[in-house]
């Protein structure tokens, strides 16, 4: 396969510097090779994967690869049913690129994916040469990995917390699969959405959108903080008595009013720059917000895996939506 087959981070990404890269290995269709998810007592928070040979051995090869690579450690990783998430640390510069880590990591996969194809119905191979044989089974790890690179402030740490809970996550959205369904064509004022959560907030009666507006941060930096405060704070006490609030949540400010909430545990419309793949779960506090009932994700855009930044348009598109949703309802008083 060409080197340029395996260009997929952003451009400019050093290859061979020091660096932390998250990559993900995937069964393809999503089969439960790996693995089983074990959930005691109902508990999400007991989950745990009970491994298979083929899970077991495919963790073996990644925990090996740092004896092959040794610029690289591997600081946390997470085999699933159906993938393996794994963290990865370059120390130091390497003399190869960090292609060829999981290049040799995929032909591990490949490798003992090969053996197990082979293993699981012996009779279908017995009277054929080992290539026949080899060229007969199926193939298990045939999509390549998927590599993220890990350089923002805070993105590791975040990183290593979405990885640890992946078997939480699984099981609470088999719990609650309704929450965690994505559901399309989700019609409010003329436009249709779709939506992960809670679609039972869109019947309550109040909404209030959330918008710090420019003016606020710039009178709050030349000293007069008071209309800002008071904004976030009418937010909150809109939702203490009952109203949903909505928004994109993108300024900083507008998180802080949205980690609040979520905290209070109040009613929440959260509309997202993007939209939903097959798999798609809301990751930390959202997550945990979908579980409870407290929230619902709403994009009116398909699902870009290319997609990185939001736009200035996007956001003033997704503002004027959170206005149009508040619309179906009253603010009290």
């Amino acid at each position: 396969m060409a080197d340029n087959a395996w260009q997929w981070q952003e451009k400019g990404t050093p290859w061979k510097g020091v660096g932390i890269y998250h990559v993900t290995l995937v069964v393809p269709n999503r089969e439960p090779l790996l693995g089983t998810l074990v959930v005691p007592e109902d508990d999400p928070r007991q989950a745990y994967i009970r491994r298979t040979e083929l899970g077991d051995r495919l963790v073996e090869v990644l925990l090996n690869h740092p004896s092959y690579y040794l610029e690289i450690r591997v600081i946390q990783f997470c085999l699933m049913p159906d993938h393996l998430h794994a963290i990865i640390y370059v120390t130091q510069k390497m003399e190869q690129s960090f292609n060829m880590v999981v290049r040799s990591l995929w032909q591990g996969a490949k490798k003992i994916g090969m053996a197990y194809s082979l293993s699981v119905c012996p009779e279908s191979y017995s009277g054929l040469s080992d290539a026949d044989a080899i060229a007969k089974a199926s193939p298990i790890f045939i999509e390549r990995p998927f590599i993220r690179p890990l350089s923002r402030h805070g993105q590791l740490q975040t990183m290593i917390s979405y990885v640890k809970m992946n078997p939480q996550r699984l099981a609470t959205k088999r719990l609650l699969p309704g929450f965690f369904r994505v559901q399309k064509g989700i019609e409010l004022v003329g436009k249709k959405y779709s939506g992960v959560g809670n679609i039972a907030l869109l019947q309550a009666e109040h909404f209030l959108p959330v918008h710090v507006r420019r003016v606020m941060i710039d009178a709050a930096q030349q000293g007069d903080a008071e209309p800002l405060r008071n904004y976030m704070n009418g937010c909150v006490l809109a939702a203490r008595k009952g109203s949903v609030l909505v928004s994109p949540f993108i300024s900083s400010k507008e998180k802080e009013v949205l980690n609040v909430l979520i905290k209070e545990g109040h009613s929440i419309i959260y509309l997202a720059d993007n939209g939903f793949w097959e798999y798609f779960k809301p990751s930390g506090s959202l997550f945990n917000a979908v579980a409870m009932g407290r929230m619902l994700i709403l994009s009116p855009w398909e699902y870009d895996e290319h997609k990185r930044h939001i736009t200035r348009e996007e956001c003033v598109a997704l503002n004027g939506m959170a206005e149009e949703i508040c619309s179906i309802g009253n603010v009290p008083e």
